[in-house]
């Protein structure tokens, strides 16, 4: 065994943490899916786990039901998506407080992707927040929350330069930000540039590689392409004749998320944060990967 490889050190899951993001369901036949991803993930101790939120609110009411679920049944900490896409600040400021009263003690403040879907123009509601950065003071201003924001190693497709994209993460940094999560991407190098800029920008919390596990190869290179994601040409060649073989398809994208992420931990990366799409398969193999194993569930002993 090379002894110069960490991510072949027998201790390296004790010095690796993760975290999870899902998306509230929409019926019921979805809940029970999810419920069944929390369940197997719940056993590998993330930091936190993330429950998104829809432009305007569109999934409030579920987001909560979802956040609350978790709170309840499970020893998980649940960070609840804020954004500030079409909603005043009082609207924003009370849906803070009632996750705050819920329990909540961690957020991920976003922007926001326009109602219409990515690619549409971002116009700032009149009354509301205009970006990130106010959105994370807002939260910071009702209580001293744990709060993570986004970061872009291929720069935000509607930023004109990786300039304009540092003073915006810059000023999260300075309305109270915990950690940054990245955007999804498929070269290492993009991230790794991406952290070296941002320590010279004097940008000092931690960068966090926002993996997505490819449980479809067409639904991602169609998403990548509209939020500005890159997808090499040797990663559509591994998932090519692929589309009517989804079990070939599942142990391709299971070992193309182990080759990221063990080269990530080469690399020197210590906390990753998943996109799961409400699945648990690759991310367990992942985990499983880089010395991540199962722990008894011990009611009351959720992740600080």
């Amino acid at each position: 065994m090379n002894q110069y490889q960490l991510s072949r050190r027998s201790d390296i899951g004790n010095k690796i943490r993760v975290s999870f993001e899902f998306f509230p369901p929409k019926n019921d036949d979805m809940e029970a899916r999810l419920w069944d991803t929390v369940t197997r993930l719940e056993p590998l101790r993330p930091q936190f786990v993330s429950v998104t939120y829809g432009a305007g609110g569109t999934t409030r009411e579920r987001t909560a039901r979802t956040v609350k679920r978790i709170l309840q049944e499970s020893t998980l900490t649940p960070a609840a998506h804020m954004t500030c896409v079409d909603a005043t600040r009082e609207e924003v400021d009370q849906v803070i407080a009632e996750f705050a009263a819920m329990g909540v003690k961690r957020f991920v403040a976003l922007r926001g992707d326009p109602k219409e879907g990515v690619g549409a123009a971002y116009q700032p509601h009149p009354g509301g927040y205009a970006n990130g950065a106010e959105l994370v003071g807002a939260l910071k201003a009702q209580g001293d929350f744990d709060i993570s924001v986004s970061a872009y190693p291929e720069k935000h497709p509607e930023s004109p330069d990786f300039a304009t994209d540092f003073d915006m993460l810059k000023r999260k940094v300075d309305q109270g930000a915990t950690r940054a999560v990245t955007q999804f991407f498929f070269d290492n190098d993009l991230y790794e540039r991406y952290v070296e800029r941002a320590r010279k920008a004097g940008i000092y919390i931690p960068i966090v590689p926002g993996v997505l596990p490819i449980h479809s190869f067409g639904q991602v290179a169609n998403f990548a392409s509209r939020c500005g994601a890159h997808v090499p040409g040797w990663l559509a060649e591994r998932f090519e004749g692929l589309d009517k073989d989804p079990q070939t398809h599942a142990l391709v994208a299971s070992a193309v998320a182990v080759e990221q992420v063990l080269d990530l931990v080469e690399r020197g990366v210590s906390d990753f944060h998943f996109y799961t799409m409400n699945r648990a398969d690759l991310v367990v193999a992942v985990c499983h990967m880089i010395g991540i194993r199962p722990q008894p569930v011990v009611q009351g002993s959720a992740a600080a």
